[in-house]
């Protein structure tokens, strides 16, 4: 927010007095912020490291994703499987391409490389060699 108002003109110190004053109110919290922008990007079905990344973007250094997850009774596998699900079949037998694709897509979309793994192996997919 600060750069999107230095931008237009405003004085930065002004600024910061503002924020300063809307956070002592209650009207600015940066934990709440953080909260409801994970929740929804993980509705949107976003993994831990995108989340984390936007976040810090956005200016936001220190959020608990594991307490947002659990407050919406969901685990990482199960939004991982669901992102899978919805983008591709469950084929069991994957060439090294396609495997290789699907692996990027996730990897994009913020989750790990382990959960990956353990999600290829929870539904049995095998990468062949050819």
């Amino acid at each position: 927010m600060l750069v999107k108002l230095t931008g237009k003109g405003f004085d930065r110190e002004d600024i910061l007095a503002v924020i300063d004053e809307l956070a002592r109110q209650g009207w600015q919290n940066d934990q709440r912020y953080a909260t409801n922008y994970a929740r929804y990007r993980m509705q949107r079905g976003y993994g831990p490291v995108r989340i984390e990344y936007e976040l810090w973007q956005n200016g936001i250094d220190e959020i608990d994703l594991e307490e947002v997850l659990r407050e919406s009774g969901d685990s990482w596998m199960e939004l991982l499987e669901q992102v899978y699900s919805k983008k591709y079949n469950h084929k069991k037998n994957l060439d090294r391409n396609e495997w290789a694709r699907r692996s990027r897509f996730l990897l994009h979309r913020g989750f790990t490389g382990e959960m990956i793994s353990a999600l290829y192996d929870h539904l049995n997919v095998n990468k062949n060699k050819f």
